[in-house]
Parts: structure tokens; C-alpha cells; sequence
């Protein structure tokens, strides 16, 4: 089995146990934004004291940089403070599972971002299984319970948080693997790494100042809560480093493929943890959605 196949199943576990430790922060002690700003703030000094070490182990030298890395790393980390805003506020609005099956369209939009920005095609299979997930997004929308007209039943808050965050994470993705590839060095751990250590520590800085202009007293929340939201930045340190990593490996649409497997760990986390029932209309919707993907990658 291949190292980035490896990786993006380790990345995948990782991040749904980060998600579960923000949706339990947001339920209650921190808001959106100061559930955000805990994984980046707690990754920090891990990431940071991970890339120095690392440095100093192996014995490497402080690689180059070209000018684009700063370009790709400004864009990935801001989409990712973005994205991750959004998959907190989308926790209150459904349950667990499907507000990471929401999020999973980031491999669907990710194939459109590289058509637009990189040029790469998709074959009519691939624009028929973009449709597919279409429909599967439109079933988890439903929501029934919303009386009046049709089109309030999919034009919901969900429905819009979860294909936001998609798309904050599909940009991301690209931007981060644009930036480990503007690294001068063919060690792709020491690549990962070093462009982990900037993004976070640039994402922690930026989002802390924002916080503490438009959410006075937020920050003191998150250090407050630094009990459970240390382990939240040692699982985002974790399963950033792996899709950093798998990113300097292969392209980010197949990396995004194979860390679907976040669907089915969601899932038990959804029932086990969080006491959440599934319903067979969203379990049809996270199908749907699943399959979708998988068919993009195999078949544009």
C-alpha cells in the first residue's frame, strides 16, 4: 500500500476526532469562532516544536522559498480558518455525521477548482457523477420540518454552510499542496512540516486578533478551556501533518478520495458518542454523496 493512501486514512481518523472535540467545545463553553480558533491555537506550539526538531534531527538545512509559497500558503490558511468556521456552525444545524458528509463535497468541488484554476478536465462520466452528488446534497438539505414553499426546504442554513465549507477546504487543499511544492527540498516530511508551521502559526495570529476585536472575551474562553482543547491541537497537528504530507505525495483530489473513509468514522462517532440517530433519508444522502466522489476521481 502506498505511503499518501496511508496517510490520508490516518488524516481522515484524526480530523474526526478533532471535529468531535470542536462540536463538543461549541456545544456549550466556546462559540464558533472560538472552537476555530482552539485548533489552531493549541496546534501551534506542537507544529512548530515538531518542524524545529525535526530540522534539528535530521540534520537539514533551512530549505528555500519561492514568493508563490506565500501565495498558496495565505490562501490555503485563510480557507481553512473559513471552512472550519463553517463545519462548527453546521454542527448545530444537523447531527455529527451528516455535517462531515456535508463537508465531504470539498472532493467534488476540489475536481471543479482544478478544472478552473489548473485546467484539468472531466469526462462526461465525471460531470454525471458531479450531478449525483448533487442530488445526494439536496436529500441531506431536506429538511421536512420547514413548512411553506419548496425551495425553503433545500435553501436552508445547513444546506449553505456545508457547501461553504466544501469549498473553503477544496481551496485549501490546492493551496497547501501549491505551497509544499514551492519548498527547495526533496524530503516531502520536512516539506509538510515547515509549511504546516507557518500556516498555523499565521491562521493561530490572524484568527486571534479577529476574535479579540469582534468576540471580546472569546480568547480567554478557549485558554480557559485548554483542558479538552489541548487534545484538540494535538489531533489537528496530527491530521494536518498527514494531509500535508499526502499532499506532496499525490494530488489532492485522490488524497481527498481516500479520506472519505471520515464518512464511515463519523458515523460511529454520530451513534456511539454523540447519541445521534441516522435516519434513512440522510443515510441515503451520505450514499449518495460518498459514491459521487468516489466516482469523480476514478472516472474524470
Amino acid at each position: 500500500m502506498e505511503a499518501w493512501i496511508i496517510l490520508s486514512v490516518a488524516a481522515a481518523a484524526f480530523q474526526t476526532l478533532r471535529f468531535m472535540l470542536q462540536k463538543h467545545l461549541s456545544m456549550g463553553a466556546l462559540s464558533a469562532g472560538g472552537a476555530t480558533l482552539a485548533r489552531f491555537f493549541y496546534s501551534a506550539p506542537f507544529v512548530v516544536t515538531l518542524a524545529v526538531g525535526y530540522l534539528w534531527v535530521s540534520g537539514a538545512v533551512w530549505p528555500g522559498y519561492t514568493p508563490l509559497f506565500w501565495v498558496y500558503a495565505v490562501a490555503g490558511g485563510l480557507s481553512q480558518i473559513l471552512a472550519t468556521w463553517c463545519v462548527v456552525a453546521l454542527f448545530s444545524e444537523r447531527n455529527f455525521a451528516v455535517g462531515i458528509t456535508f463537508k465531504k463535497t470539498e472532493v467534488v468541488q476540489t475536481a471543479v477548482v482544478g478544472l478552473v484554476v489548473l485546467g484539468d478536465r472531466i469526462t462526461i462520466w465525471g460531470v454525471g457523477a458531479i450531478m449525483l452528488g448533487l442530488v445526494g446534497v439536496l436529500i441531506l438539505s431536506d429538511t421536512p420540518v420547514l413548512e411553506g414553499r419548496w425551495w425553503r426546504r433545500f435553501a436552508n442554513r445547513a444546506a449553505f454552510l456545508g457547501l461553504a465549507s466544501g469549498a473553503f477546504f477544496a481551496v485549501s487543499a490546492v493551496g497547501y499542496r501549491g505551497a509544499t511544492l514551492e519548498i527547495a527540498s526533496a524530503d516531502p516530511l520536512l516539506r509538510a512540516g515547515l509549511s504546516l508551521a507557518v500556516v498555523t502559526m499565521m491562521q493561530a495570529v490572524a484568527l486571534t486578533l479577529w476574535l479579540i476585536w469582534r468576540e471580546p472575551g472569546q480568547v480567554g474562553r478557549v485558554i480557559a478551556a485548554r483542558r479538552t482543547a489541548v487534545w484538540m491541537g494535538l489531533t489537528g497537528m496530527a491530521g494536518s501533518l498527514c494531509w500535508f504530507t499526502a499532499f506532496t505525495l499525490e494530488n489532492a483530489a485522490m488524497v481527498f478520495a481516500v479520506g472519505q473513509v471520515e464518512v464511515i468514522f463519523s458515523l460511529f462517532a454520530s451513534v456511539l458518542f454523540f447519541g445521534e440517530r441516522i435516519t434513512r433519508r440522510e443515510g441515503w444522502g451520505i450514499a449518495l454523496i460518498t459514491l459521487s466522489v468516489i466516482a469523480v476521481v476514478l472516472l474524470r
